[in-house]
Protein backbone atom coordinates (compact mmCIF):
# COMPACT_ATOMS: atom_id res chain seq x y z
CA UNK A 1 0.00 0.00 0.00
CA UNK A 2 1.22 3.59 -0.97
CA UNK A 3 1.59 5.91 1.91
CA UNK A 4 -0.12 8.80 2.70
CA UNK A 5 1.18 12.14 1.41
CA UNK A 6 2.27 14.36 4.48
CA UNK A 7 0.99 17.36 5.50
CA UNK A 8 2.63 20.04 6.78
CA UNK A 9 1.70 21.80 10.11
CA UNK A 10 1.51 25.49 8.80
CA UNK A 11 1.20 26.60 12.34
CA UNK A 12 4.43 28.12 12.21
CA UNK A 13 5.40 27.79 8.21
CA UNK A 14 6.22 31.75 7.16
CA UNK A 15 7.08 32.07 3.37
CA UNK A 16 9.44 35.16 2.73
CA UNK A 17 12.07 36.45 0.18
CA UNK A 18 15.46 34.73 1.38
CA UNK A 19 16.78 37.44 -0.68
CA UNK A 20 15.47 40.09 0.90
CA UNK A 21 16.68 41.08 4.65
CA UNK A 22 13.54 42.84 5.57
CA UNK A 23 10.77 39.96 4.45
CA UNK A 24 13.35 37.56 6.24
CA UNK A 25 12.52 40.25 9.74
CA UNK A 26 9.11 40.03 8.87
CA UNK A 27 8.66 36.32 8.74
CA UNK A 28 10.42 36.17 12.23
CA UNK A 29 7.62 39.21 12.95
CA UNK A 30 5.14 36.49 12.06
CA UNK A 31 5.98 34.51 14.98
CA UNK A 32 4.99 37.38 17.59
CA UNK A 33 1.03 35.48 18.26
CA UNK A 34 3.23 32.03 19.12
CA UNK A 35 5.79 33.94 21.56
CA UNK A 36 2.88 36.03 23.38
CA UNK A 37 0.92 32.91 23.93
CA UNK A 38 4.14 30.96 25.35
CA UNK A 39 4.58 34.46 28.02
CA UNK A 40 0.81 34.40 28.34
CA UNK A 41 1.51 30.74 29.79
CA UNK A 42 4.60 31.30 31.61
CA UNK A 43 2.83 34.22 33.60
CA UNK A 44 -0.16 32.60 34.33
CA UNK A 45 1.77 30.19 35.88
CA UNK A 46 4.09 31.76 37.86
CA UNK A 47 2.54 34.56 38.82
CA UNK A 48 -1.31 33.34 39.24
CA UNK A 49 -2.87 36.81 38.64
CA UNK A 50 -6.09 36.81 38.03
CA UNK A 51 -5.45 40.12 35.36
CA UNK A 52 -2.71 38.54 33.60
CA UNK A 53 -5.50 35.30 32.74
CA UNK A 54 -8.48 37.79 32.16
CA UNK A 55 -6.62 39.45 29.21
CA UNK A 56 -5.16 36.31 28.21
CA UNK A 57 -9.02 34.70 27.99
CA UNK A 58 -10.06 38.01 25.93
CA UNK A 59 -6.99 37.38 23.39
CA UNK A 60 -8.69 33.85 23.10
CA UNK A 61 -11.88 35.88 22.68
CA UNK A 62 -10.94 37.77 19.84
CA UNK A 63 -9.30 35.54 17.92
CA UNK A 64 -12.66 33.51 18.16
CA UNK A 65 -13.97 36.89 16.77
CA UNK A 66 -11.41 36.81 13.82
CA UNK A 67 -12.20 33.59 13.04
CA UNK A 68 -15.88 34.14 12.64
CA UNK A 69 -15.47 36.72 10.75
CA UNK A 70 -13.19 35.71 8.02
CA UNK A 71 -15.52 32.68 7.98
CA UNK A 72 -18.72 35.19 7.41
CA UNK A 73 -16.83 37.45 5.04
CA UNK A 74 -14.85 35.17 3.38
CA UNK A 75 -12.40 37.67 1.50
CA UNK A 76 -9.69 35.56 -0.51
CA UNK A 77 -5.93 36.63 0.70
CA UNK A 78 -3.91 38.58 -1.95
CA UNK A 79 -3.57 36.63 -5.46
CA UNK A 80 0.09 36.09 -5.46
CA UNK A 81 0.14 34.88 -1.76
CA UNK A 82 -0.31 30.37 -1.54
CA UNK A 83 -1.36 30.38 1.79
CA UNK A 84 -4.48 28.54 2.50
CA UNK A 85 -7.77 30.47 4.40
CA UNK A 86 -9.32 33.52 4.27
CA UNK A 87 -7.82 36.68 4.61
CA UNK A 88 -10.47 38.74 5.53
CA UNK A 89 -9.56 40.28 8.70
CA UNK A 90 -5.93 39.58 9.28
CA UNK A 91 -5.36 37.66 12.79
CA UNK A 92 -1.91 38.87 13.41
CA UNK A 93 -2.77 42.13 13.28
CA UNK A 94 -5.92 41.36 15.32
CA UNK A 95 -3.96 39.53 17.51
CA UNK A 96 -1.48 41.99 18.28
CA UNK A 97 -4.13 44.98 18.07
CA UNK A 98 -5.63 43.41 20.86
CA UNK A 99 -2.52 42.81 23.00
CA UNK A 100 -0.76 46.21 22.82
CA UNK A 101 -4.33 47.96 22.99
CA UNK A 102 -5.16 45.76 26.08
CA UNK A 103 -1.73 46.24 27.95
CA UNK A 104 -1.81 50.25 27.54
CA UNK A 105 -4.99 50.41 29.13
CA UNK A 106 -3.87 48.38 32.01
CA UNK A 107 -0.47 50.52 32.44
CA UNK A 108 -2.33 53.82 31.72
CA UNK A 109 -5.49 53.19 33.30
CA UNK A 110 -5.62 50.57 35.34
CA UNK A 111 -2.46 49.97 37.11
CA UNK A 112 -1.83 51.89 40.14
CA UNK A 113 1.71 50.95 41.59
CA UNK A 114 2.47 52.18 45.03
CA UNK A 115 6.24 52.44 46.59
CA UNK A 116 7.59 49.77 48.69
CA UNK A 117 10.27 49.31 51.33
CA UNK A 118 12.29 47.79 48.49
CA UNK A 119 11.25 49.23 45.20
CA UNK A 120 10.25 51.78 43.19
CA UNK A 121 7.60 51.61 40.50
CA UNK A 122 7.28 52.54 36.94
CA UNK A 123 6.39 56.10 36.70
CA UNK A 124 3.79 57.48 34.54
CA UNK A 125 6.15 58.54 32.02
CA UNK A 126 7.61 54.86 32.00
CA UNK A 127 4.19 53.02 32.01
CA UNK A 128 3.59 55.73 28.71
CA UNK A 129 6.66 54.56 26.83
CA UNK A 130 6.18 51.07 27.24
CA UNK A 131 2.49 51.42 25.70
CA UNK A 132 4.22 53.23 23.05
CA UNK A 133 6.50 50.51 22.47
CA UNK A 134 3.72 47.76 22.52
CA UNK A 135 1.62 49.81 20.07
CA UNK A 136 4.99 49.94 17.78
CA UNK A 137 5.03 46.76 17.81
CA UNK A 138 1.91 45.57 16.83
CA UNK A 139 2.22 48.33 13.85
CA UNK A 140 5.69 46.19 13.02
CA UNK A 141 3.97 43.11 13.22
CA UNK A 142 0.37 44.05 10.87
CA UNK A 143 2.84 45.87 8.33
CA UNK A 144 4.94 42.65 8.01
CA UNK A 145 1.69 40.60 6.60
CA UNK A 146 1.00 42.96 4.23
CA UNK A 147 4.91 42.98 2.88
CA UNK A 148 4.99 39.46 3.11
CA UNK A 149 1.93 39.46 0.84
CA UNK A 150 -0.03 37.23 3.27
CA UNK A 151 -2.64 40.00 3.18
CA UNK A 152 -4.06 43.18 1.62
CA UNK A 153 -4.07 46.64 3.30
CA UNK A 154 -7.64 46.89 3.86
CA UNK A 155 -7.46 43.16 5.73
CA UNK A 156 -4.54 44.44 8.19
CA UNK A 157 -6.34 47.65 8.99
CA UNK A 158 -9.63 45.96 9.56
CA UNK A 159 -7.84 43.54 11.43
CA UNK A 160 -6.31 46.13 13.46
CA UNK A 161 -9.85 47.83 14.08
CA UNK A 162 -11.37 44.81 14.84
CA UNK A 163 -8.70 44.22 17.42
CA UNK A 164 -8.59 47.50 18.91
CA UNK A 165 -12.68 47.78 18.96
CA UNK A 166 -12.53 43.89 20.70
CA UNK A 167 -9.97 45.73 22.96
CA UNK A 168 -12.07 48.62 24.96
CA UNK A 169 -15.09 46.35 24.97
CA UNK A 170 -12.97 43.77 26.66
CA UNK A 171 -11.33 46.62 29.01
CA UNK A 172 -14.78 47.77 29.43
CA UNK A 173 -16.16 44.64 31.11
CA UNK A 174 -13.66 43.58 33.40
CA UNK A 175 -13.71 47.40 34.57
CA UNK A 176 -17.14 46.37 35.34
CA UNK A 177 -16.57 42.74 36.67
CA UNK A 178 -14.32 44.90 39.20
CA UNK A 179 -16.57 47.60 40.50
CA UNK A 180 -19.50 45.48 41.23
CA UNK A 181 -16.92 43.27 43.23
CA UNK A 182 -17.26 40.15 41.02
CA UNK A 183 -13.26 38.94 41.13
CA UNK A 184 -13.07 39.71 45.15
CA UNK A 185 -15.61 37.17 45.08
CA UNK A 186 -14.12 34.65 42.92
CA UNK A 187 -10.79 35.34 44.65
CA UNK A 188 -12.67 33.95 47.70
CA UNK A 189 -13.97 30.70 46.39
CA UNK A 190 -11.98 27.78 47.43
CA UNK A 191 -11.01 26.92 44.10
CA UNK A 192 -9.39 30.01 43.40
CA UNK A 193 -7.46 29.75 46.94
CA UNK A 194 -6.39 26.29 45.68
CA UNK A 195 -4.94 27.53 42.51
CA UNK A 196 -3.10 30.60 44.34
CA UNK A 197 -4.76 32.92 42.03
CA UNK A 198 -4.20 36.76 43.81
CA UNK A 199 -4.43 39.99 42.13
CA UNK A 200 -1.57 41.99 43.46
CA UNK A 201 -0.45 43.64 39.92
CA UNK A 202 -2.70 46.14 40.12
CA UNK A 203 -1.25 48.12 43.08
CA UNK A 204 2.53 46.43 42.73
CA UNK A 205 4.71 45.61 39.49
CA UNK A 206 5.43 42.27 38.66
CA UNK A 207 9.30 42.24 39.61
CA UNK A 208 8.55 43.52 43.23
CA UNK A 209 6.15 40.33 44.06
CA UNK A 210 8.46 38.53 46.97
CA UNK A 211 10.97 41.02 46.15
CA UNK A 212 10.76 42.07 49.87
CA UNK A 213 10.57 38.86 51.36
CA UNK A 214 13.91 38.09 49.68
CA UNK A 215 15.60 40.87 51.08
CA UNK A 216 14.64 40.20 54.45
CA UNK A 217 16.02 35.97 53.45
CA UNK A 218 19.39 37.14 52.63
CA UNK A 219 19.72 39.50 55.52
CA UNK A 220 19.18 36.77 57.68
CA UNK A 221 21.32 34.43 55.85
CA UNK A 222 24.15 36.78 55.41
CA UNK A 223 23.51 37.21 59.13
CA UNK A 224 24.13 33.85 59.63
CA UNK A 225 26.93 33.19 57.06
CA UNK A 226 28.69 36.27 59.00
CA UNK A 227 28.36 34.79 62.34
CA UNK A 228 29.78 31.74 61.27
CA UNK A 229 32.89 32.93 60.01
CA UNK A 230 33.56 35.00 62.91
Amino acid sequence: MEEPALASLSLTHVSYNPADWYSYMCAWLALTPQALCVAYAILIWSTREVEVISMFIGQMACEGLNWGLKRWIKEERPQQMNGKGYGMPSSHAQFVAFFSVSLSLFLMARHTPHPTRTHTPTSLFERGMLSLTSIMCALAVAYSRVYLNYHTEKQVLVGCGAGTAFALVWFAMTSFVRSEGYIWRMLNHPAAEALRIRDLVIEEDLPDSGWARWVELKKKRNGLSGKKSK
